[in-house]
C-alpha cells in the first residue's frame, strides 16, 4: 500500500496548485448538480414519495453511504468489485461504521462519471419507463401535478440558486466590460448607423440599470427578424442620442448582431511564455505595460490610442508606456518603435482568405514575414528568409496571395524556384532566387512552403491591380511599377499611397506611376465614397493583447444584490435559451455548443487565472443554463417528462410502459449523442487546436 501512496503524495505535493485548482472546479461544479437534485429530493421528501437514492455525478458507484439499523454502510464500488454469491450488491468492498443511528431510506452515492446526477425515487426510472407497483410512496401512484412538482423543482432550485449566486458576487462587486463600445464592425448596423467607439450605450431594450456588454449581445440575439431595437447612446462629448438598430448575421459570429465589440485597455494583458517572448522580440512591450502616449501624444483610453492609429499612416510609431520593475517595484517610462500595418475591408466578391484585399485597387507585393523552424538536415527547409519580397513563384510574376498558393499546390513535392527581394547586411537592395520543396501539411489538405506571408507596404511597388468596383475595369498600371504620386503628391510607400488616397474620397484622381526608365506614365482613378464603407486604416502588425476594458459592478446593498443577481439571471436564461432555438433552427453550428470537458476546461482556466468572484460568477451562468437545459421538451431530461405527465392529465391515462419505453431511450439516444459530439470537440478544442 505505501509503494502506491507515498508517490500519490509526492505527486499532489509537487503540483498542489494544480491539485487545489482541479478540487475547486471539481466542488464547484458538484455543488450546482446537487442543488439542481436537492430540488427533486426535498420537493420527493415532502409529497411523500420514497427516495432510494442520491446521487452526485453517474454510475457506476464510486462511493455510497445509508445509515442502517447496524450503523453506517460504505459501499466502495460495488459494480465494479462484485462479491461473489451475493446478491446484495453490496460488493467486496463494504464494511458498516457501528453507530447508533436510525435507519434510512436513501442511499448518498458519488458517482465514478464526474458528469451530472440523479435522485433515484421508488418506481421512477431515468432510463426506461415508470415502474408499476402497490407502494403508495411510489413516484408512479402519486398524482400528475405532485409528479410535475418534483420534475420542476431542480429547474427552479438552479433559478434560484443562480439568483443567490449572483448576488452574493455583486455584493463583493466584480469588474465586466460595460456596454461602452470598442469598435465597430465594417457595413455592420453599428457601422452604418454611425455609432463610434467609446460611445456608451445607457439603454438598451428597455434596460437601463447595471447594463454590461452582455446586454448588448443579448437585445440583438433576441430581437425578431428586421425588428428595430431600440437604445440610447452616450457620445464621448457628453451629448446623448437614440438609435434603432436591426440585427444581422455578421461574419464570423454564431448569432445575430450589431457590430458592436467589445471595448480594451490600455493595459498588456498576461501570455505564456513563448508568447511573451515573441512581443518582446518584435515591440519592446510586456505583460502589465501600460500605454501611455503614441508618437508624444498622451492617450487616456484604448480608442484614443486607437484613434491615432488609424489616422497614422506610417510604417512605424512610437509607443511611449508605463512598466512596473517586477524586483524594485520602480514604474518607469519605456519607449517602444511599432509596426505597422494598413487594413482594408474586404470586398464580398473576393475570396476568403487573409491576404485576398487592396489598397483602393493596388495590390502590393507578398513579403515573408517569418520562416517556421525545421530539423537541421531537412531538405525541405526553405532559404527564404524574413523580410523577404517576394518577386515570382515558379512561372509567375509578382503572384497575388491565391496564385501563390496554386502554384505551391502544383510543385507538391517537387523544387519550386522562388524570385526574392533581399537586403543584404549592407543594407543595399538584391535580387536571388531560391529554392523551395512545397509539402501536405500534416493532417491537413494544404500544400505549404513553411512561411508566413503578408503585403509588402514599406515601398510603393505594385504587384498589380484589381477592378475598384464589380463590371469596373481595373487600372492600368503594369505590374512591378512604382507608385510616385497621388493627385501631385509624392509617394514612397503604401502608407503614403492609402493617405493621400484617403483625402478624395468620392472624387476622381490622377495617379502617376513609373516601371522603369523607359516606362511611366499616369491613370485616373475614382475614389470610392465613405458612404461606400471603404476606408484603409493603419493597425499594428503584430498582435498586442489588450486588457478588455472593464467597471467594477457592485451593489449598494443587499436588495440591490437580490435585484441585480435577479436581472442577470434573466439575462443567461434567455441567452441560454436562443442558443438553443438557434441550434434547433440550424444558426448556430452543434461545434459552438460546450460539454462537460470544455466547461471543465474552461473552469480550470477561469479558477487559475482570475480572482476566485470569477468563477462564483461562471457558476451562476452554469446553473441558469443547466435550468434551461433541463427543461427542454426532451425526455428524460425534466421539460420532457413534465410534457408526458401533461399528455397524460389530457389522456387520461399513463402511456403505456412499452410507448414510455421507446420516448425514453431515443431521448437518451439524442442527448448522449450531443454530449458525445460536443466532448469530442471539447477534447480537440482544448487540447489539439
Amino acid at each position: 500500500m505505501a509503494i502506491v501512496v507515498v508517490p500519490v503524495i509526492l505527486l499532489i505535493a509537487r503540483n498542489i496548485g494544480f491539485v487545489g485548482n482541479a478540487l475547486l472546479v471539481l466542488l464547484g461544479f458538484g455543488a450546482v448538480v446537487i442543488v439542481h437534485e436537492f430540488g427533486h429530493f426535498i420537493v420527493a421528501k415532502l409529497s411523500g414519495i420514497k427516495v432510494e437514492a442520491f446521487s452526485l455525478f453517474m454510475p457506476p458507484i464510486l462511493l455510497g453511504m445509508q445509515k442502517t439499523e447496524e450503523g453506517i454502510r460504505i459501499r466502495i464500488l460495488p459494480e465494479i468489485l462484485p462479491k461473489k454469491d451475493d446478491d446484495s450488491g453490496n460488493g467486496s468492498l463494504c464494511f458498516t461504521i457501528a453507530s447508533k443511528c436510525k435507519a434510512s431510506e436513501t442511499e448518498y452515492r458519488i458517482g465514478l462519471i464526474p458528469f451530472g446526477g440523479f435522485v433515484k425515487m421508488l418506481g421512477q426510472e431515468d432510463t426506461g419507463p415508470i415502474k408499476s407497483t402497490d407502494d403508495p410512496r411510489s413516484y408512479a401512484n402519486k398524482p400528475p401535478h405532485t409528479r410535475a412538482a418534483v420534475l420542476a423543482a431542480g429547474v427552479t432550485f438552479n433559478v434560484i440558486s443562480a439568483v443567490i449566486v449572483f448576488m452574493i458576487v455583486f455584493l463583493v462587486g466584480i469588474n465586466l466590460s460595460p456596454a461602452v463600445i470598442g469598435d465597430v464592425i465594417p457595413n455592420s448596423p453599428a457601422q452604418r448607423a454611425g455609432l463610434k467607439a467609446g460611445d456608451e450605450i445607457i439603454e438598451i431594450a428597455g434596460e437601463s440599470e447595471d447594463i454590461d456588454f452582455g446586454n448588448i449581445a443579448i437585445a440583438a440575439a433576441l430581437s425578431g427578424k428586421d425588428e428595430k431595437v431600440q437604445m440610447r447612446v452616450r457620445h464621448l462629448d457628453g451629448t446623448e442620442e437614440d438609435f434603432a438598430l436591426v440585427a444581422e448575421q455578421i461574419p464570423g459570429e454564431s448569432l445575430r448582431a450589431f457590430g458592436i465589440q467589445t471595448p480594451k485597455s490600455l493595459a498588456i494583458g498576461k501570455l505564456t511564455k513563448a508568447d511573451a517572448d515573441f512581443l518582446l522580440s518584435q515591440t519592446g512591450l510586456l505583460a502589465g505595460d501600460i500605454i501611455k502616449s503614441v508618437n508624444g501624444r498622451p492617450v487616456a483610453t484604448y480608442w484614443e490610442m486607437d484613434q491615432i492609429i488609424r489616422e497614422s499612416f506610417v510604417p512605424k510609431v512610437t509607443l511611449s508606456a508605463e512598466r512596473i520593475d517586477s524586483v524594485s517595484g520602480e514604474v518607469r517610462l519605456i519607449e517602444a518603435k511599432i509596426r505597422l500595418t494598413l487594413i482594408s475591408p474586404k470586398r464580398p466578391d473576393m475570396p476568403e482568405s487573409v491576404l485576398n484585399s487592396d489598397i483602393y485597387s493596388l495590390v502590393p507585393p507578398l513579403r515573408i514575414t517569418d520562416v517556421l523552424d525545421r530539423k537541421d538536415g531537412d531538405d525541405t527547409k526553405p532559404s527564404v528568409q524574413p523580410d523577404d519580397i517576394i518577386l515570382a513563384i515558379g512561372d509567375v510574376e509578382n503572384p497575388s496571395y491565391e496564385q501563390m498558393r496554386e502554384v505551391t499546390t502544383e510543385y507538391e513535392g517537387k523544387e519550386l524556384p522562388v524570385k526574392v527581394l533581399r537586403k543584404g547586411d549592407d543594407g543595399a537592395e538584391l535580387i536571388t532566387t531560391v529554392t523551395v520543396v512545397p509539402k501536405r501539411q500534416a493532417g491537413g489538405n494544404r500544400v505549404m512552403i513553411g512561411v508566413g506571408i503578408t503585403y509588402d507596404f514599406e515601398r510603393n511597388v505594385v504587384a498589380g491591380t484589381i477592378p475598384p468596383a464589380e463590371g469596373s475595369a481595373a487600372l492600368e498600371i503594369p505590374a512591378g511599377a512604382a507608385i510616385t504620386a497621388v493627385d501631385g503628391a509624392p509617394v514612397l510607400n503604401f502608407f503614403d499611397i492609402a493617405r493621400e488616397i484617403g483625402k478624395y474620397a468620392g472624387q476622381r484622381i490622377t495617379i502617376d506611376y513609373r516601371l522603369d526608365e523607359q516606362v511611366a506614365g499616369a491613370v485616373s482613378m475614382d475614389v470610392p465614397g465613405e458612404e461606400d464603407s471603404y476606408v484603409v486604416t493603419s493597425y499594428f502588425a503584430d498582435l498586442i493583447p489588450f486588457k478588455p476594458y472593464e467597471r467594477t459592478y457592485k451593489a449598494d446593498g443587499p436588495v440591490d444584490a437580490v435585484i441585480m443577481g435577479y436581472r442577470k439571471t434573466v439575462m443567461f436564461i434567455a441567452q441560454t435559451y436562443v442558443t438553443l432555438r438557434r441550434l434547433i433552427g440550424g444558426l448556430v453550428s452543434p461545434k459552438d455548443l460546450m460539454g462537460p470537458v470544455g466547461i471543465m476546461t474552461l473552469s480550470y482556466r477561469i479558477v487559475a487565472e482570475r480572482p476566485f468572484v470569477y468563477y462564483v460568477y461562471f457558476l451562476g451562468l452554469i446553473s441558469a443554463a443547466i435550468a434551461v437545459f433541463n427543461f427542454l421538451p426532451l425526455p428524460p431530461l425534466d421539460g420532457g417528462l413534465v410534457v408526458l405527465l401533461l399528455v397524460e392529465k389530457i389522456k387520461g391515462s399513463a402511456l403505456s410502459e412499452r410507448v414510455q419505453a421507446i420516448v425514453a431511450y431515443a431521448g437518451w439516444a439524442v442527448i448522449g449523442t450531443l454530449i458525445l459530439y460536443v466532448t469530442f470537440n471539447d477534447i480537440v478544442r482544448n487540447f489539439f487546436s
